[in-house]
Parts: structure tokens; sequence; C-alpha cells
């Protein structure tokens, strides 16, 4: 295996779950070193530090609250001491439904800071340092909820839909160093949050397919994304949803 100095970097945000879990473990396997990020459970996320060493791979934790601008900023800064992170994958997200009639302040105004704000305050002190290298690869995980809407989820459902249109802006702003910038939609994904969700009847009737999809499935599509064959795809947004649309 290469150095670490001589491995590309990788920062998966929310990637103490299951999904942000299969995603570092499939980019660690890929040869990258991964650095797996949690919101404040430390613990989760050296778990799949632990995870990825024990299979060979390369990877760090860190922690800190991708809302909270300050303390990004300076997770970020220190991140950087050790050299440019070529791979971002903004897969930070929360759910807080309810119908929008019945919908508090709070609920809106923490799911929108999460994956909007969040995907703002990690991308940008990341974007130079890619571009000096010429090189770079930016994914974002959406939902289908973004594409489709969802009852209970306007919050969520706005939050990552504007990041398909940041996404495709930034990708025109990029381009040209090297970088891709996609997102990735997924629509039911098996895991803690799916099971809450969706009774196995209510994904048969869905879903086309008639299943939900597995983390690993999803985390194909974004490994694949992050490799030097994927350059020329780009301003993307990629379903990966059994057919729901």
């Amino acid at each position: 295996m290469t150095s670490p100095s001589a491995q590309r970097r990788a920062l998966v945000t929310g990637g103490s779950g299951d999904l942000g879990g299969a995603i570092c473990r499939r980019l660690a396997a890929d040869g990258l070193h991964v650095i797996v990020h949690a919101n404040a459970n430390l613990a989760r996320a050296q778990e799949v530090v632990a995870a990825i060493h024990h299979e060979g791979g390369s990877a760090e934790a860190v922690a800190f609250d991708v809302a909270d601008g300050e303390a990004t900023a300076a997770a970020i800064e220190a991140l950087l001491a050790d050299g440019p992170v070529q791979v971002l994958v903004n897969n930070a997200g929360i759910h807080a439904d309810a119908p929008l009639a019945g919908m508090s302040d709070a609920q809106w105004k923490r799911v929108v800071d999460v994956s909007l704000h969040g995907f703002f305050h990690v991308t940008r002190p990341l974007l130079l340092p890619m571009a000096r290298t010429r090189w770079g690869r930016i994914v974002s995980v959406s939902s289908v909820a973004a594409v489709l809407g969802n009852r209970g989820q306007a919050n969520y459902a706005a939050a990552k839909a504007a990041l398909h249109g940041a996404s495709k802006s930034l990708a025109r702003e990029m381009a040209s160093r090297g970088i891709s910038v996609n997102v990735v939609a997924p629509g039911v994904v098996a895991g803690r949050m799916a099971a809450e969700a969706f009774p196995p009847e209510q994904i048969k009737q869905m879903v086309p397919a008639g299943r939900a999809g597995t983390p690993d499935e999803v985390a194909a599509l974004v490994a694949f994304l992050c490799g030097d064959e994927a350059g020329y795809i780009n301003g993307q947004v990629i379903g990966i949803n059994g057919g729901m649309g």
C-alpha cells in the first residue's frame, strides 16, 4: 500500500452512519485515505475507521457540526495542514419530518442548516487547495425526495434539491481545473432510517424493483464518480432508486 502522503485523501461527511460508513469502506478499499466525519458521536466514526484498518485500509476520524461555520472552518483548516483533500463526499443530512402546515421553525431550519449550509461550510474551504492539484471529485448525496417530493419532507426535499442547483453551478466553475461535481440521489436504502420510515409492504408498492437498495450499491456509484474514469461526468444528478423516477 502507498504511504498516506502519496494517497489521495477523501472526506466523507456523515461517514459514521449506515450509508456513510459503506461509502467510507468502499473508498478505502479503492486505496484512498478516508477521513470519516461524525457530527458529535466520534466513537461511531472511530468504529468505521477500525473496520477500515481491519481490512487493510487507511482512515482517520473527525467530529464537528457541519451546520456550525466556525467549527467547520477550524476542523477543515486542521485537515488541510496535512495537504489537500481531493475527494469530498457531502453525505451529512438529517430528517425532521412533519407536514409543512405543522412544521416548526426549528424543524425547517435545522434540516436546511445541515444539508445545505453544511455543504457550503465544508466545500468552500477545500476548493482552492483542490484546484491547485488540478484534480478533484465532489459528490453530494441527495434523495429521490428532492426529485419527486415526499409527504412530510418539504424541508428535507428543499435542502437536498438546493444541492442540485449548487452542484451544477459549482461544476461549471471548477471543471477547467479537473474537478467534477455531481449528485447521487438514492431512493429507499436499507438501514436504520429506512426501517423506521417504510414497512416492507410499503417498499414493494413504492419501488418498482420491489426492494430497498443497499448501502453498498449506493457506495459503488459514489466510488465510481470519485475515480479517474468518471472525470467527464460532471454537473449531473444521478438517481439510484430501483426505478422510482
